[in-house]
């Protein structure tokens, strides 16, 4: 979580605030063009998924909040840096499988899916992870983006058991598909940061991993998943 608030402080200073840099985030009053003024924290928020800028007026104490178009969002993604990979896989490398189902009763076998040309997206996370809350909304657009893609499975491990997911879903959809009380999972692969992200390719190896969020994650979980299924690296 430090890890994505001094990204976070980095962004507006470099974005927002530019030459500004006495002043502080709460100081300025956001609004977006309809007049409606946003809380320091939930503009921050939106900041954080990288698909919103703010444009600091002439008094330099009012900003004006501004989602960006698709090609905006590309090029900021394209020149952001590739997250730090996690100290839980190895790139190149074959992942463990498990074998185990969701809470749907779907079976997921990674080696089943590997055998089939399978894509598969993983990440693990528990309901009371604030970084995991935080990013739920950009993956769930990342499943839309892949909806018609068979060859794109995305599984969510959680740590928690079924009921306090159900409970947690009520008010905050997650479209992965969710393993329920899986800690014996992430302990197979040693994992003690969350969230934690792995992109596997056709062969069953991992191409991408990294753990905690930062503004890159999602976009390189992305760039992974592309890669994989056109048999290449991300870069």
């Amino acid at each position: 979580m430090k890890r994505f608030m001094c990204l976070l402080t980095v962004l507006l200073c470099s974005i927002i605030l530019k030459a500004q840099t006495r002043i502080k985030a709460e100081d300025i009053a956001v609004k977006d063009s309809s007049g409606m003024v946003y809380p320091t924290a939930i503009w921050q928020k939106l900041m954080s998924t990288g698909h919103y800028t703010v444009r600091i007026m002439s008094d330099g104490k009012t900003g004006l909040l501004v989602r960006l178009s698709e090609e905006e969002i590309a090029k900021r993604f394209a020149k952001l840096p590739k997250p730090t990979e996690s100290k839980f896989f190895r790139t190149g490398e074959k992942i463990t499988s498990f074998n185990e189902r969701d809470m749907n009763g779907n079976k997921y076998n990674l080696k089943e899916l590997a055998a089939a040309g399978k894509v598969v997206v993983l990440n693990f996370w528990f309901v009371n992870c604030p970084p995991c809350r935080q990013e739920i909304p950009q993956l769930n657009e990342l499943v839309q983006t892949y909806k018609d893609n068979k060859d794109v499975v995305f599984i969510a491990v959680a740590l928690d058991q079924a009921y306090d997911i159900k409970e947690f879903l009520k008010t905050s959809p997650y479209q992965y598909n969710i393993i329920d009380n899986g800690r014996y999972i992430a302990s197979k692969y040693n994992i003690t940061l969350y969230p934690t992200h792995a992109v596997v390719n056709r062969e069953g190896k991992v191409i991408f991993h990294t753990s905690g969020l930062t503004m890159s994650t999602v976009g390189w979980v992305k760039k992974s998943i592309e890669a994989a299924l056109n048999n290449t690296v991300p870069q």
